[in-house]
C-alpha cells in the first residue's frame, strides 16, 4: 500500500535583486525633479511666490546677523564648496587605484561625478534662471541659479562615499560619524546658499533631489555591473549557502534497510 505524495511546501521568496530594490526611490526622486523642473520651467507663480517670500526673509537676517554671515561664507566658499567636494572624491579614487581589485570602482566614481556636474550645467543652460537680485547683497554668484551646484555636488559625493563605506564595511562608529557629517554637510550647504541670498530655495530643493537620483542610479548601475558577493545571495557570508541533503520520505510498505 501506498501512501499520496504530500504537496511540496511553497517555495521561500527569492532575495530582492538591486534592480528591483532601486526602482520605488528611483521612480519616487526622478518624478519629484521632474515636477520642480517643470514648475521652475514654466514660472509657476505659487512657486515662485513661496521661493520669494523665505528668500527676502533669510536675506533681512543675513543682513543682521553679521557673525552668521561671515560663517556662512567661509563654509560654503571653502569648506562645503563644489571643488573640496571634487577633492575629496579625488583623494578616494587615489586609495581605490591602488588596490587592484577596486580600480573599476575608481573608474566609476570619477564618471559619475563628471556626469553628474555635466547634467547640473546643462539643467542651468537649458533653464537660465536669474538668481536672486538685492540692492545689499551680503555675498556674489554666477551663473544660472537651478539647480544649485553646491547642494547637488555634495549630494553625489558625499552620498556615493557612504555608500562604498556600507559596502566595504566600517566599525558602527565609523558609520555614524561619516553619515553625520555626510547629513550636517548636504543640509548646511543647502541653508548656507539661501541663507547668503546666492540661490532660491527651489535651487537647492532641485541640487537635493537631482543629486539623490544621480547617487541612487549611480549605485543600481554599479551592484549590476560589478556586483558584490552580498548583492547576489543571502547570508552573512555573502555566498549561497547549499542545503545539506535531507532524506527522502519513505513512500512504501518495504522495511526500511538497515545501514551498513
Amino acid at each position: 500500500m501506498r501512501t499520496p505524495h504530500a504537496p511540496a511546501p511553497p517555495a521561500p521568496p527569492g532575495p530582492r535583486t538591486p534592480a528591483r530594490s532601486a526602482l520605488a526611490p528611483a521612480v519616487l526622486l526622478g518624478a519629484a525633479s521632474a515636477l520642480l523642473l517643470t514648475l521652475v520651467a514654466v514660472e509657476w507663480r505659487p512657486l515662485l511666490d513661496l521661493d520669494g517670500g523665505i528668500s527676502r526673509t533669510t536675506h533681512r537676517w543675513a543682513v543682521a546677523v553679521d557673525g552668521l554671515t561671515q560663517a556662512a561664507r567661509v563654509l560654503t566658499d571653502w569648506v562645503w564648496d563644489p571643488w573640496t567636494m571634487r577633492l575629496l572624491c579625488a583623494v578616494v579614487v587615489i586609495r581605490l587605484l591602488r588596490r587592484p581589485a577596486a580600480r573599476w570602482t575608481a573608474g566609476w566614481l570619477v564618471v559619475v561625478v563628471a556626469l553628474a556636474t555635466a547634467v547640473q550645467q546643462g539643467l542651468k543652460a537649458a533653464l537660465g534662471r536669474e538668481r536672486p537680485v538685492w540692492s545689499d547683497p551680503v555675498d556674489t554668484a554666477h551663473y544660472a541659479a537651478f539647480p544649485s551646484g553646491h547642494a547637488m555636488t555634495a549630494t553625489v559625493v558625499l552620498g556615493l562615499l557612504l555608500w562604498l563605506l556600507h559596502r566595504h564595511g566600517v566599525s558602527p562608529v565609523v558609520w555614524r560619524t561619516a553619515l553625520a557629517v555626510a547629513a550636517v554637510s548636504v543640509t548646511g550647504v543647502g541653508l548656507t546658499r539661501i541663507w547668503l541670498g546666492v540661490h532660491w530655495p527651489t535651487d537647492v530643493l532641485g541640487g537635493w533631489l537631482f543629486g539623490a537620483l544621480t547617487v541612487v542610479a549611480a549605485v543600481a548601475a554599479h551592484r549590476r555591473l560589478r556586483p558584490a558577493p552580498q548583492d547576489s545571495a543571502p547570508g552573512r557570508s555573502g555566498g549561497t549557502r547549499t542545503p545539506s541533503p535531507s532524506p527522502e520520505p519513505s513512500t512504501s510498505d518495504d522495511p526500511p534497510r538497515r545501514p551498513r
